[in-house]
């Protein structure tokens, strides 16, 4: 059962499904004109039926309104079924989504899920990155509407503390200890010179920081896993898996779990490459009991798909129960010219800077605007301002603005039942085109996690809140005739930006 069978859209498309003998799937015309909801389903079913789908449309829609579902049906186009909901049915609606607050659109459906998202996961050689931080803010918003979705989710950082990259930052740090400068391919900046001034092995104070600087931006580990503790069940996972010896080397067969070629387990001199502590890393996650795993990675690591997926089947799982999400870079522009980043130069645009100059909630805003598959040039210069051409501070105002007009209600109450809240007189084109549109959430929410595409969320919360100033510019709240339900109204849609906002990790402000 989806998460969405509870909301009154849901439950309007199941009366339908009952009476066409199908599944009902609605969808809001684009011209209001054409009714209020309109399906397709007649044209699915006739050829099964053998009949034409304007006559099947008729009979549904005939159907419908002997059983008083909607307030008016007809046939349109080669078999389209138009629907219009009563005043009634949007009242109860708002009634519904205020009774439900901060929990309308989620869910508890049965078959939910243990997952495990890893995400940042960037060496501890220097602060977090504004590369890294995609990763953080689209990993945390994919966590956060699986949460929302019913599932039980843990965030983990899996850090590398021994390698080539980490010898060269502990390089780095003991040249400029010494007095001297770091190895031509080590690291630079002010932040080696800082640790260089604190004794002993830099890497936990790194870690440190690397943490406080994600959750500034909101993002909580629950668990930081190290390559070293994994390394040591290297021998014990390697023997698990399908393999076979050829020049002196040790590989793990994953062509025949679906990967494009074999991989190299252990090199011909004894050392276990990256992929074995890939194996081992995938068995003690899975030992902890997660149902899937989710991997979010740069663009540079396309091809880690594949040879991950054939792993997790060949240590017993299915290979779908392993996800791989590849998000693309992003970039920065400011008054008009590109930002350039090098960490080993030290020239790089670490997070910390970034929220110092655009804040938090921009920050998350602009870093899951964009699907993780396009790259993302954040505009700094749009993202720092205080003006309604920001698309986060414009949605942001219309929850403060919403949050003045309840306060300035008083002790009215918001949450009334919806017999006490009808409309006087009849609703408005933009009442009613607000209310459709926040019935929309629970649908958007449960797809933008089974797809792992949380920018749906900010998309459609612009779009809620061009409804809701629509609203509001042409229909007074308070002091009139329809003044409870149009307050219900306001609180509906309060809760559901707050909705969208927490999904993103953005903040709903009551004052602006």
């Amino acid at each position: 059962m989806r998460p969405w069978l509870t909301d009154p859209v849901a439950r309007l498309a199941g009366a339908l499904s009952e009476i066409a003998g199908t599944s009902v799937a609605l969808e809001r015309p684009g011209d209001a004109e054409h009714g209020d909801y309109a399906t397709n389903v007649a044209l699915r079913i006739a050829t099964t039926h053998g009949r034409p789908p304007r006559e099947i449309a008729g009979e549904i829609a005939a159907e419908a309104l002997a059983r008083d579902i909607v307030s008016s049906a007809e046939t349109a186009g080669p078999g389209f079924v138009n629907l219009r909901v009563s005043d009634r049915w949007l009242v109860d609606a708002v009634a519904e989504i205020v009774a439900a607050g901060g929990t309308f659109g989620s869910s508890s459906v049965h078959g939910a899920e243990r997952i495990q998202v890893e995400m940042v996961s960037a060496n501890p050689t220097g602060p977090v990155t504004v590369a890294s931080a995609r990763n953080a803010a689209y990993g945390d918003s994919v966590a956060r509407l699986l949460s929302f979705a019913g599932h039980e989710v843990e965030r983990e950082y899996y850090y590398n503390d021994a390698g080539v990259q980490m010898e060269r930052f502990h390089a780095s740090v003991d040249a400029v200890r010494r007095g001297e400068e770091p190895p031509e391919d080590g690291y630079r900046g002010d932040y080696v010179s800082e640790l260089a001034e604190l004794a002993g092995d830099p890497v936990p104070a790194m870690l440190e920081r690397i943490e406080a600087t994600l959750e500034r931006f909101r993002i909580h580990f629950d668990t930081w896993e190290r390559q070293s503790a994994v390394e040591a069940e290297i021998p014990e996972s390697v023997a698990l898996l399908e393999t076979f010896e050829e020049d002196g080397a040790l590989w793990a067969r994953t062509s025949a779990h679906g990967d494009d070629k074999d991989r190299v387990l252990v090199r011909s001199g004894g050392e276990p490459t990256y992929f074995a502590a890939d194996a081992a890393y995938i068995r003690r996650k899975y030992a902890r009991g997660f149902d899937r795993l989710i991997y979010v990675l740069g663009a540079d690591h396309h091809g880690y798909v594949l040879r991950l997926q054939a792993l997790a089947e060949m240590l017993g799982h299915p290979r779908a129960s392993l996800e791989v999400l590849v998000y693309q870079l992003v970039s920065l522009s400011e008054k008009g010219e590109a930002r350039k980043m090098s960490k080993r130069r030290g020239d790089v645009v670490f997070l910390d800077d970034l929220l110092d100059t655009i804040g938090v909630d921009a920050a998350r805003w602009f870093l899951v605007s964009r699907g993780h598959d396009q790259a993302i040039e954040l505009d700094v210069d749009l993202a720092k301002q205080r003006t309604q051409k920001n698309p986060v501070y414009y949605v942001q105002y219309a929850h403060a603005r919403i949050a003045g007009i309840l306060r300035n209600a008083g002790d009215r109450d918001v949450a009334a039942p919806s017999h006490k809240v009808d409309p006087a007189p009849a609703l408005t084109h933009e009442e009613r085109e607000l209310v459709k549109r926040l019935l929309e959430f629970p649908v958007l929410a449960a797809e933008s996690a089974e797809r792992r595409a949380p920018h749906a969320i900010p998309n459609y919360a612009i779009r809620v809140a061009d409804d809701f100033h629509r609203f509001y510019h042409h229909q007074r709240v308070l002091g009139t005739e329809s003044e409870a339900f149009r307050l219900a109204l306001c609180a509906a849609a309060q809760g559901i930006v707050a909705s969208c906002l927490d999904l993103i990790g953005v903040v709903a402000p009551e004052r602006m």
